[in-house]
């Protein structure tokens, strides 16, 4: 243990997330919890923050992407191993699934920033011989399996990580779970503390990334009871959960002293999900340095000097000449057609309007919206050509996702010869670094209010990438029409019905592409470029997360 004594510093924030992306090579993270949570770790290290990070080691990851002919979506999985980035560490807990004993240990991996400051992540692991073999599988697959498989995995990241924190003798100031993958860890920290429930409020944050009903897990007692078969525990959860199921989202909301949503409107819906409880914003954002492309590196390193490790000093790139703003993004947009090329062959070219959309592949998300009206939309190209670069994975399980994928290939085949489109697959941060810098618009149709925050848009931002999108999520903070971006359908939604929101969206997105953003595009360059500056001045030095670690830290960690 005194060899670890210089990683793991006292009086830390333990941070637990199900799943964290730091690069390709470690692929734990499946999408946007996961990237920003990656970006959390990037920016703690550069503000040197007392943090230590705990996930899941899913050692097969989510899984790769590939289509058929018929633009149907497949899944392999290929194991990463561990011990080629990360040290096994000696302690280790015993935790009872289902009555049988449950070796878990921890891999550390040491993230270094860029400026060599260095966060600890401990990788919990349950692939050890003394487990049986559905227990080693547990820590596999990252959301796979069944709602058992779930449970098992929730237990081992929220009670096992608060156990392999104690075997490690670390004294931590305030527990943070990020989204309630994690919030058995409460139930571990009452045991700790002689069930003082306002001790333990003390020491939880707690923060929600979801306002779809289907994102918050919850589990039948009958599996509960299954898998502790502990009935002490049962009444606990029953306690500070619900009684007729256990609500992981409800179990951290009532054992947290401070809550968050992720943007100021998701806010408000997570206060009409769970009345009764106070609830805090804190907005998002994303790795500066991380998702800024190096054209833009070179630019900023010259006029915004200081800007990687104080992004908001990025208010200062409106003073960057627009030829320079212009001649990097174009650089970027190459590197982009070209890899689109080379992949599908649709010979794309740099000149054409190019918009980009990826999201994960479910119904709420509309990756159909634009081709709601086929007529109006080859109307539009007519007015000055487009092309549409699509990405993004459906999970295995999600035959409706799926199937929206499929449906996007029949368009792109319906419309050949006359809207270029492509379907990228297997969509990753690599691939996500490509879009959101090379891009001309960063596209964003969500059905209203399901978007929490979204984070694509603020990395397309920091690239000088224009923004379209509904009013949802972030947007709706760094939204100024015509000068950050454009708007798609009324600002106002209260008291309107889905289908007449839906028409007034569908509409409003055929006619500002039409009469104003192609226009921009192609007759008035300097405007668009003045949008593409006012991007980076006025919405990348703020959505940021160095900005929301400075919130966390004097609001939530105080």
């Amino acid at each position: 243990m005194d060899d670890l004594k210089g990683v793991f510093n006292e009086h830390k924030i333990a941070y637990f997330s199900m799943e964290i992306g730091l690069s390709n090579d470690i692929p734990t993270y499946a999408g946007g919890l996961g990237v920003l949570a990656g970006d959390t770790i990037k920016s703690s290290a550069d503000l040197n923050l007392p943090i230590i990070a705990l996930t899941l080691v899913s050692k097969k990851g989510f899984f790769n992407q590939h289509f058929d002919e018929n633009g149907w979506q497949l899944e392999s999985y290929e194991e990463w191993d561990p011990s080629k980035y990360a040290e096994l560490l000696e302690p280790e807990i015993n935790l009872k699934i289902e009555n049988r004993n449950v070796k878990v240990k921890a891999w550390l991996y040491k993230y270094y920033s860029f400026t060599k400051e260095m966060i600890p992540i401990l990788f919990l692991d349950t692939d050890f011989e003394e487990n049986e073999p559905e227990d080693r599988e547990i820590t596999h697959y990252l959301y796979g399996g069944d709602e058992k498989y779930r449970l098992k995995q929730e237990i081992v990241l929220g009670i096992g990580g608060a156990r392999i924190i104690d075997a490690l003798e670390l004294d931590i100031r305030k527990y943070h779970m990020n989204e309630g993958h994690s919030s058995l860890l409460t139930l571990e920290l009452l045991h700790n503390h002689n069930m003082d429930d306002e001790k333990v409020r003390d020491l939880c944050v707690f923060t929600t990334h979801t306002p779809v009903k289907a994102g918050h897990d919850t589990f039948p007692y009958t599996l509960v009871e299954e898998l502790f078969g502990d009935n002490e525990d049962i009444e606990l959860l029953k306690k500070y959960s619900d009684s007729d199921k256990l609500d992981m989202t409800r179990l951290a909301l009532n054992l947290s002293d401070y809550v968050n949503g992720v943007a100021k409107r998701h806010r408000e819906i997570s206060k009409q999900m769970f009345p009764g409880y106070e609830i805090n914003t804190i907005t998002n954002g994303v790795h500066t340095y991380n998702w800024t492309c190096s054209y833009f590196k070179q630019l900023y390193d010259e006029f915004v000097p200081g800007w990687a490790t104080e992004p908001e000093l990025l208010v200062r790139a409106s003073n960057m000449p627009y030829g320079l703003i212009w001649e990097a993004h174009n650089k970027a947009k190459k590197d982009l057609i070209d890899y689109v090329n080379e992949k599908t062959g649709k010979d794309m070219d740099y000149e054409t309007l190019t918009i980009g959309f990826s999201r994960r592949a479910a119904e709420y998300k509309r990756h159909s919206f634009i081709f709601t009206d086929l007529e109006r939309l080859k109307k539009a190209n007519y007015k000055g050509n487009i092309q549409f670069i699509f990405a993004g994975k459906a999970h295995p399980k999600d035959e409706a996702g799926k199937k929206i994928i499929q449906n996007i290939f029949g368009y792109i085949k319906e419309l050949e010869g006359q809207i270029k489109i492509a379907y990228l697959e297997d969509y990753d941060m690599e691939l996500a670094y490509k879009m959101v810098s090379g891009v001309d618009i960063w596209l964003n149709t969500p059905m209203r209010p399901y978007e929490a925050s979204g984070t694509s848009g603020m990395k397309a931002a920091h690239n000088g990438v224009i923004n379209f999108s509904v009013l949802d999520g972030w947007w709706i903070e760094g939204w100024i029409e015509g000068v950050t971006g454009w708007s798609i359908g009324p600002k106002s939604y209260e008291y309107s019905s889905e289908d007449k929101i839906a028409k007034q969206e569908i509409d409003d997105f055929y006619n500002k592409l039409e009469y104003v953003i192609i226009p921009t595009y192609y007759e008035r360059r300097n405007d668009w470029i003045k949008i593409m500056s006012n991007s980076i001045s006025m919405i990348a030095y703020y959505f940021n997360t160095h900005r929301m670690m400075r919130r966390y830290v004097t609001e939530a960690y105080l």
